[in-house]
Formats: C-alpha cells, structure tokens, sequence
C-alpha cells in the first residue's frame, strides 16, 4: 500500500506539472487523469483511508491556507464570512437530507442528514486558483478564503451530531448546539495556547531551519491536540495558523524566506495528491451499488447534485442584500458588492476530499449490530457531487468571470498605497542613516562611512521614487547596488523600512497582501547582504 500511495504522489506532481507547463487548471485535469487511470486494467483499486485525509493532509493545508490569509481583512468581513461558513453548511445540510430522504426509501432521517453534513463545505483551493488567475477583486477572495478555513469545522460537527443519531448513540438539538460550541470555543483555546507557544520558542531559537522544521509539525500536533479533547481541530489549526502568520512579520527574513518556499512546495505535493486520489475512488464507490435499482442511483445523485448547487445560490444572494436592506450600520461599515461578484461566489462551490474522506469514514454497522442503512449509496451520492461540482464549476468559473466582467481594481490602489508607505519608511532609514553616520563622527576613518552614506542616500531617494515610478510619476534611474562599504548601514535602514511597513499595515492603511510583497522584497535585499 505505502508503495501505491508513493506511485500516487509521484504521478500527481507529474500531472500536475503538466498542467502547469500548459496553463490548465491542475485540480481538474488531476480528478479526470484520476478517473480514466482506474479505468485501465492493471491499475490497483485504491480505497480512500479517511484517517490519511483528516489527520495527514487536511491540517497541512489549513495552515498554510491561514498562515497566508489576512487576519485584518477576515476581521472585517467577518459576517459575510460566518452566513458562508457556518450558516451555509447548516442550510445544504438540512436541504440535501430533506431531499435524499424524500428520494431514497432506504435512507433513515439520520442517514440522509449524515450525507447532507458530508457534501456540505466546499472546498475552495480550486476556486481561489482560479480567482487569483483571473484577478477576482480581494474581498471576493477573502470571502472564498474564509468560508473554505471554517466550513469544514460546521459541516464536520453537524456529521458527527447526525452520525451519533444514526447508529443509536442519540443526539438531540441541545446536544448538537453544546457539541457545535465545546468544539469552536475548544479549538479556538487551543488554537490560541499552541500559536502563542510556537511563536515564543522560535523567537527565541534564532535558526530559520529549525524554525521552519517546527512549523510543519505544528499544524499536525494541533489537529491532534484539539480532536484528543473533542474539540475542533480545524479550527485549532485555522486559529493557529492566523496567529502566527500574523507574527511573521517578527521572525527573521531567513526564515519567512524559506517558509513561504517549503508551504508552497508543501501545498502542491498535497493538493495535487488528493484530487488525483479523487479520481480513483470510481471503483470502490461503484462496487458498493449492487442491490440498488438505476433509476433510484439516477435520481438520487441528480436530486442531491441539484440540491447542493442551488441551495448555494439560494443562500447567498438573500444573506448578501437582505441585511444590508435592513440594517443601515451594515450599510455603513460593509463596501456594496455586484449581484454579478455574489454570483461568482454562489458558483465557487466546488466539493473536495474532506467530504470523501467523512464518507469512508462511516461505520459499516450501528449500534444495533445492523448494516449502515444505505452507507454504499452514501459514498456513491458523495462521488457523485465532488466530481460532478469539480466538473461544472470547474469548468465554468472561468468562463462566469469573464463573461461577467468580475475584476478586482486593487491594483492601481494597492500601487498607491504602497508608494506612499516606501515614501514612509524611506524618511525613517534616511533618519535612521544620518543617526547612524553622526554616531560615527568621531570613527577614526569617518570618510569611508560618509561616502558610502551618500551612496546609500541617493539609493534610498531612488527606492522611494520607484513605487512612484510605476504609476508613471517619473523615468528618472537613481541609485546603484550597494556595495560591501555600506553594508551594515543599509541593513539597519532595512529594519527600520521593515518596522513602518508593519505599522502601516497594523493602522490599516495597507493590506497584508501588499505587506507580504513590501516585506520579500526588502527580506531578499536583506538576504543578499547578510553574509555571515
């Protein structure tokens, strides 16, 4: 088996890379190679082990997820966030049990809201790859961001409160509502606890490799840690991820240099690797169907397919406009947004692996000694929504977003947000310079630092005027490279350029996204002149 798993990895990085080599959306072309692959004669049946889901490759990608969200900007859109995150798996839940249910006679109450729960959060990596690729405005992102941090946490509550009802071990609302809060209240406790740690221990070490080694355990000791006490490890690791990506901005530019490297290599080795395994789930969901008639399969994955999209749809544009109608303070705080932007988001609602792996994870008997009622056609209704959302708004999103003419116009802002924040730090490493050069006043070779503080002035004066430059202000070249002559001095310009940049974003005048490319760019000038 570990051999198999290998061969799937390393025919996923492959996939993928061609994918990428040719612009192709690399979630899609992996679930399609996926399925035609277990097609092939030869090919072993791979069977989804949902422990390897929850407990291997879904904390990882929560973490990095969070450690690149914006904490400031899911602050701020933190309604829209929670009618997307927690409301919406609630609402799809009841809907897609209402209606499998309805359609399938075999399915008891329970056993249809357990399917309701487990196709109820979306997964939104493919979507937000799509969205960056096109340019989707930033609050559309963060709102996609956020909903797809949380509403795992939801639906995965919601499964374990139906799942208990339906093998006999009883459930009731008030029950389910103390589970739903010991596991949020619970995570975001340990969330809290593990991230103030962490943060702690690698500002004291000092070492980027030991720093980064650490932070890939973290995500797996959280999940851990907060499932050991019933407790959300989704959000343990969400909440940990924010907190210590908003502290980033504290560790060393060696270290947020490498982290970035190794999520993003951490990132594409996972997600390439589950939507390849979703593909190859075909068999083992399939094999399970002898005993149901045709007609019954049809109709119960074209009622729960239906269902699923359209209940988004249903949900997001009242939950987007009927608040604001109502509340004039919404009105005031929250920026309007497009009927054609609510659109784009009530398309993003591909399914993923978590809601296969909740799936195969159902017990094949209840209490009572007796089968699962209906568990094969569970998996099969599940199959059936994640490849078939995968497919239609895969396929479609793009198109939509074109068609619909949704951009984001952060750009020419965020140019000007960040001309004026290097103008800033420009005047703080200028003061910090002469600071410096009048410190050494009395240095015994004090022309050697006076001409490579000149240098270094004119070279800051050219560092502000590039953000002006490329709003078209200027076509003057200031400034050359530094040299080993002023080294030291620029370094020190460096932190205090670094210190108003993270000010700056912490007043809100710029966004964390700006922060990050402000930052990598001065951490790779920074890199290029520490040699020690």
């Amino acid at each position: 088996m570990n051999g198999i798993l290998l061969g799937v990895v390393v025919a996923a990085l492959l996939v993928a890379a061609v994918a990428r080599r040719f612009g192709l959306s690399s979630p899609l072309i992996l679930v399609l190679v996926g399925l035609i692959a277990c097609q092939i004669p030869g090919v072993p049946e791979l069977e989804l082990d949902p422990d390897l889901v929850l407990f291997v490759v879904l904390p990882p990608l929560l973490y990095s997820a969070a450690l690149d969200s914006s904490y400031l900007a899911l602050r701020s859109n933190l309604r829209p966030i929670g009618f997307l995150a927690v409301g919406l798996p609630l609402a799809t839940t009841a809907a897609v049990g209402f209606v499998a249910y309805l359609i399938v006679p075999e399915f008891s109450i329970a056993a249809a809201l357990v399917l309701g729960a487990i196709v109820a959060p979306p997964d939104a990596v493919s979507a937000s790859a799509i969205g960056r690729k096109l340019g989707l405005p930033r609050r559309i992102m963060t709102l996609l961001g956020g909903e797809s941090l949380l509403n795992d946490a939801t639906a995965l509550t919601a499964y374990k409160v139906a799942l208990a009802a339906a093998v006999g071990t009883g459930a009731t609302l008030i029950g389910g509502f103390e589970t739903f809060l010991v596991a949020a209240v619970g995570g975001t406790v340990i969330g809290l606890a593990v991230g103030f740690v962490i943060s702690k221990v690698r500002g004291k070490l000092q070492d980027p490799v030991m720093e980064s080694g650490i932070g890939l355990v973290v995500p797996f000791f959280t999940y851990l840690a907060a499932e050991e006490i019933h407790a959300s490890g989704v959000i343990a690791v969400v909440v940990a991820g924010l907190f210590l990506g908003q502290r980033s901005t504290r560790a060393s530019y060696a270290t947020r240099l490498q982290d970035t490297a190794v999520w993003k290599a951490v990132d594409l080795i996972l997600e390439s690797f589950v939507f390849l395994l979703i593909g190859l789930q075909l068999p083992s969901v399939v094999n399970g169907l002898q005993g149901y008639s045709t007609s019954i399969v049809v109709w119960a994955s074209v009622g729960v397919l239906v269902t699923v999209v359209v209940v988004r749809i249903a949900w997001v544009f009242p939950f987007t406009y009927v608040p604001r109608w109502l509340s004039p303070r919404i009105r005031a705080r929250e920026p309007e947004i497009s009927a054609r932007a609510v659109f784009v988001v009530s398309w993003a609602g591909m399914r993923g692996v978590v809601s296969l792996a909740a799936a195969f994870a159902i017990p094949l008997t209840v209490n009572s000694g007796e089968d699962f009622p209906g568990r094969s056609l569970i998996l099969f209704l599940t199959f059936v929504v994640v490849v078939g959302t995968l497919l239609l708004h895969g396929l479609t999103l793009p198109w939509v977003i074109r068609v619909l003419g949704v951009q984001g116009n952060e750009a020419q802002s965020d140019a000007r947000a960040e001309a004026a924040a290097q103008d800033k730090a420009a005047r703080a490493a200028a003061a910090r310079l002469d600071e410096l050069v009048g410190a050494d006043a009395d240095d015994d070779v004090p022309q050697v630092r006076n001409r490579a503080a000149d240098i270094l002035r004119s070279w800051n004066t050219h560092r502000a005027n590039s953000a002006w430059e490329r709003l078209g202000r200027s076509d003057e070249d200031l400034g050359e490279s530094p040299s080993n002559a002023f080294r030291s001095l620029r370094l020190e310009m460096i932190d205090a350029e670094r210190g108003v940049f993270i000010a700056e974003r912490d007043a809100g005048r710029i966004d964390d996204e700006v922060l990050r490319k402000v930052l990598r760019e001065l951490d790779l000038e920074e890199a290029t002149l520490d040699r020690d």
